[in-house]
């Protein structure tokens, strides 16, 4: 997968995927622009990278604002992978709008504001690629993930949607579909499961990797499931 000289936005880049894909994007010679609530440390983030702590995707104008930065220091753009978003576990009896609220915003409207922000750059060179992150529960939903399955359904739709607005614009827009990310939170939480059966970050982000590459240039509107052994 040659990336060489491209320049991808990460949005949610400080969490527990955006190492990975940070690390995989630059070893196959990407320059990643990394976006992230969190405020980190330089020493944080590889000297490759572009970084951008201290950013909320869902506040106005702050993902365009980014973009506009990364477009004037690199002189382009040429994609947009969003794995901003987070996870509830509610069953619906005792849950609240509020909760579902939350997954939305976090999981859905993140995308949706990202993708805005970033697509004027790409449709101007009518070229580029987006990753949007959702989830094997957008398939198949079960108890205690009504919410967060929902929101990233909603992340698939959007996906195709995009998909087929674009897709004479010369530009690709793609979903990974993960199942249970094999980290050291999943395992604290869930210690009596068996992570073997999990999927690791490095194998989710390489698929990434292969959606905006050249390799992958036939490919528009799918949602590839990565879902290890689960």
């Amino acid at each position: 997968m040659n990336l060489s000289g491209k320049v991808f936005i990460v949005t949610g880049a400080f969490g527990a995927l955006g190492p990975a894909v940070t690390d995989c994007l630059i070893s196959n010679g990407a320059r990643p622009a990394l976006l992230g609530r969190r405020s980190i440390l330089a020493a944080e983030h590889p000297p490759a990278a572009l970084c951008y702590p201290g950013v909320d995707v869902l506040r106005p104008g702050a993902v365009a604002k980014v973009a506009a930065q990364v477009f004037k220091d690199t002189g382009r753009i040429d994609g947009l992978l969003n794995l901003a978003g987070g996870f509830h576990w509610g069953q619906l009896e005792g849950s609240t709008l509020d909760s579902w609220d939350a997954m939305f915003r976090v999981n859905l409207l993140t995308a949706v504001a990202s993708c805005q922000a970033v697509l004027p750059h790409l449709l101007r060179s009518k070229s580029g690629s987006i990753v949007n992150v959702g989830a094997m529960g957008a398939i198949k939903a079960t108890s205690g993930m009504g919410a967060y399955a929902a929101s990233k359904a909603g992340v698939l739709k959007l996906t195709e949607a995009l998909a087929d607005e674009t897709k004479d614009q010369g530009i690709r827009v793609n979903a990974v579909l993960p199942s249970i990310l094999d980290t050291p939170r999943n395992r604290a939480e869930m210690p009596d499961a068996d992570f073997t059966r999990w999927v690791s970050p490095k194998a989710v982000a390489e698929v990434i990797a292969f959606l905006v590459s050249d390799a992958a240039g036939a490919i528009s509107g799918a949602a590839l499931p990565v879902a290890g052994r689960v």
